[in-house]
């Protein structure tokens, strides 16, 4: 990495930042970030029955474990990432570092298991130094290259979900389910020392002098404001509980026999996933030339169509992962565009409009991680396929609907 290419943090006014925008390799370093801030939160999976063994927790209660990280990340979403549109978001972001770091901490040394489950929360809270991320990297970005600095830092956020469960699942194959938590603790540690010294001075924020009260009611007037943030999020919702019906549900098929794979090669399915997101990074540039209706629309019809080689498990695996691949591009290019859609649209406001919209990307995939488990238990992997199938169905269903009801031009949203 350059010295030229991310200069140390230093004096500069709103202007500077904007004619400068965001160099390829900050945009790098904004998605590495990304990536290991999100795997935080689905590091546990594949650990739960040595957690359970270890601190003496029940079988039927280890699932708390996610339960509270996924509460701690919903509460994160709305009453911390809005504050990048109050406070300095170079401090914001190094803060939720550092304590991300001290809690992963506590996490890998916790005895009881009160403390887990507190810690896990915490973990979970300031794991949304992902979204501020994403809003900075945004408002930094030229608005000609925004879609594609967007693109860039939420491909590591896909990448991050995709290869926490192989990489926790290969860390505690070494040292056990802590060495996983005291690892990310040093890495976020030494992350947090990166991006203060690198991290460009941000412009002033947008409701910089108002009240954090004023700063939530504001969060929710951009729903009723912005039918492109009510649309977009709808997606979300649908989207990501589409992705959790795949990713929750296929250990269950797989760690039986015939197949009895183990863990961590289950997780290198996760390899394929972030093939198929990094091909979908470039969406961002065709949603800068005002290609955005279009892009999602395909990308919509693919993650249809990645069910039909997903359903064939018992034939080939390798249609398996075919499938991920499309399944997971289609869905980074609509994630992409999405997040370009709704920050074009108010710029001064990335921060709450990413929140937002993340919101509905929670609620979606605790949905479908739900209802994938539900429908297996009582229709096997092919009623999953159908669950699945009928939920990007219906996502397609509203596109064409939006589509049907927006004059063609209206697609060129990103230059209004």
């Amino acid at each position: 990495m350059m010295k030229d290419d991310i200069a140390p943090a230093g004096p500069r006014n709103a202007g500077d930042t904007a004619g400068r925008g965001l160099s390829r390799a900050m945009a790098v370093l904004f998605a590495l970030t990304c990536g290991l801030s999100v795997a935080n939160i689905y590091f546990a999976q594949p650990l739960l029955d040595a957690m359970a063994h270890d601190l003496g927790i029940a079988p039927a209660a280890i699932g708390m474990v996610v339960t509270f990280t996924q509460i701690g990340y919903g509460f994160g979403l709305i009453l911390i990432v809005p504050l990048g549109d109050l406070w300095d978001r170079r401090r914001l972001i190094v803060g939720q570092t550092v304590l991300s770091a001290i809690a992963l901490l506590v996490v890998g040394t916790a005895s009881h298991a009160a403390v887990l489950l507190a810690a896990m929360a915490l973990v979970g809270l300031l794991a949304v130094v992902v979204q501020v991320l994403v809003a900075f990297a945004a408002t930094l970005a030229t608005p000609a290259e925004r879609g594609r600095a967007i693109g860039t830092v939420t491909s590591g956020v896909v990448a991050g979900i995709l290869l926490a469960r192989f990489g926790s699942g290969a860390l505690a194959d070494i040292g056990g389910w802590r060495l996983v938590y005291l690892v990310s603790a040093g890495l976020m540690l030494a992350m947090a020392a990166l991006l203060l010294r690198v991290l460009p001075r941000a412009p002033q924020a947008a409701m910089a002098g108002s009240s954090y009260l004023s700063l939530l009611r504001s969060t929710a007037a951009l729903f009723v404001e912005e039918p492109i943030l009510r649309e977009r999020a709808l997606f979300a919702f649908l989207i990501f509980a589409n992705l959790n019906v795949f990713w929750t549900s296929i250990v269950l098929p797989l760690s039986v026999p015939p197949f009895a794979l183990s863990h961590t090669t289950i997780g290198l399915l996760g390899v394929a996933g972030v093939a198929g997101a990094l091909a979908a990074r470039n969406a961002g540039r065709l949603a800068d030339l005002g290609w955005a209706q279009r892009t999602t629309g395909l990308s919509l019809m693919l993650m249809l169509a990645a069910w039909a080689p997903i359903a064939c498990l018992q034939a080939s695996l390798w249609l398996v992962v075919a499938g991920v691949i499309m399944l997971d591009f289609g869905l980074q290019a609509v994630h992409v565009t999405s997040q370009s859609l709704i920050v074009a649209a108010r710029p001064d406001a990335a921060s709450r409009l990413v929140g937002g919209y993340m919101v509905f990307y929670s609620i979606g995939s605790a949905v479908g991680a739900i209802a994938s488990t539900t429908v297996y238990a009582m229709a096997g992997w092919i009623g999953v396929c159908a669950l699945g199938a009928g939920i990007s169905a219906a996502a397609l269903l509203v596109w064409v609907i939006i589509v049907s009801r927006v004059p063609v031009p209206a697609d060129c949203a990103l230059t209004h």
